[in-house]
């Protein structure tokens, strides 16, 4: 049996045709091209893996978006299966692919699409950072069997607990059953310790050395400025030796994982971390993201400020948004209360006005059955609620015009 065969043991029929399935690859997206190639890389590698075809796509500022790469393989095969090239599950995890593949899904009512779930923490890549670390101690000239040898994992940080509880899980992974003094988790940005912080924590117990691992896919700025804060470490404690490894680049545990969350997709089990998520318990000091309706609403907001993927300036999150993202729901109760008229309203009047600078987009139900129709502008965070077609023009000349809201509509604030 070919190793082929072994990974995919479902990809061919009985005569050794092809099933009508495809993948889609689903990486961030970057403004360094290299790191797209990245993406690229790892999908054409995952075909030859699994013997189906393997496209990517990317979340912002690359091409093709999900719904363009969708939409491409829809045109070919009846189920295509959404991998997730994302390391761990914050926002763009939990919100902003959902919100792209369901759109997928009504564009195209007559393909099956499947979401997977990200890279998460899995044991190709514990092994995988084994490798980097001993790869740094040999280029130090320690042994973690001889010598002191503390690790310090250091991945993005985001403002999701779940996502970052599963850093602190790898580090403990990586710990448990080899020769490390210790395995310390830190993060370059958004929340804490910091690596510098780690770092000088580590040099109090005075280890021989200090490898430090960036727990990045690609070698780019951030893993940049993982190296430059090893670098830095090494010449202030003059007595500890450090240096920082390598990324995971495009290493072939990758696709021993994304093997596994692509026949975790297709046969819809999926097993997300519900009881940790900020999405839909109540944890301290996260209370105000909890609700489904909220989380879509920034996903939504946050996909149009990235929607112009060919003119992509030097600032991250500023290429020609628009001003405001305005979501109407079309769900069932609203739609039969009158939101096809409302959407096509504001529409009318935003086009109509030469000072509206907003995009108008239907949604998915916003939690306010019986209180519509439901309009919701953002970044403001005002909902109007119980609003017909004659509103529509207050709405668009008062609010999106000239930032003045329709006190009389308003049905709570965010």
């Amino acid at each position: 049996m070919t190793a082929n065969a072994r990974a995919s043991p479902d990809a061919r029929d009985d005569t050794g045709v092809l099933d009508d399935e495809a993948v889609l690859l689903v990486g961030h997206g970057s403004r360094r091209e290299k790191s797209n190639e990245q993406v690229r890389a790892l999908a054409a590698d995952l075909e030859d893996r699994l013997g189906l075809p393997v496209d990517a796509g990317f979340l912002e500022l690359a091409t093709p978006s999900i719904s363009d790469a969708i939409a491409g393989l829809a045109a070919t095969v009846s189920r295509i299966s959404v991998v997730q090239l994302s390391l761990f599950a914050a926002s763009h995890v939990k919100n902003d692919v959902p919100l792209a593949v369901q759109r997928a899904r009504n564009e195209h009512p007559d393909v099956t699409v499947h979401n997977g779930a990200h890279l998460g923490v899995h044991p190709a890549l514990v092994d995988l950072l084994d490798d980097r670390a001993a790869a740094v101690e040999a280029e130090l000239g320690v042994d973690r069997e001889t010598d002191d040898v503390a690790v310090v994992l250091c991945a993005r940080g985001s403002s999701d607990p779940d996502a970052n509880s599963d850093a602190h899980k790898l580090a403990r992974l990586l710990y448990e059953g080899r020769a490390f003094d210790r395995v310390e988790t830190a993060f370059i940005g958004v929340t804490e310790p910091r690596l510098e912080e780690a770092l000088h924590a580590a040099a109090k117990h005075r280890p021989d050395a200090v490898v430090v691992l960036p727990y990045m896919l690609g070698d780019g700025v951030l893993t940049g400025r993982i190296r430059e804060g090893a670098a830095e470490f090494d010449v202030e404690y003059p007595y500890v030796d450090a240096a920082a490894g390598d990324p995971l680049g495009t290493d072939g545990r990758l696709l021993d994982v994304l093997g596994d969350r692509w026949q975790e997709a297709r046969t819809e089990s999926v097993d997300m971390s519900c009881d940790t998520c900020k999405y839909k318990v109540e944890l301290d000091g996260y209370e105000a993201d909890v609700g489904g309706a909220k989380a879509t609403l920034r996903a939504l907001t946050h996909q149009e400020s990235h929607a112009d993927r060919d003119d992509v300036d030097d600032e991250p999150h500023a290429h020609d948004a628009p001003a405001k993202h305005v979501a109407v729901c079309t769900n069932q109760t609203c739609a039969a209360d009158g939101a096809p008229a409302v959407l096509e309203g504001l529409r009318q009047a935003a086009r109509d006005s030469d000072a509206c600078d907003a995009r108008i987009t239907r949604s998915s139900c916003l939690g306010r059955c019986g209180d519509g129709p439901m309009v919701a502008v953002y970044p403001d965070g005002v909902w109007y609620g119980g609003v017909d077609g004659s509103d529509a023009e207050r709405i668009v000349s008062s609010h999106l015009d000239r930032d003045r809201i329709v006190s009389d509509l308003v049905d709570q604030v965010l």
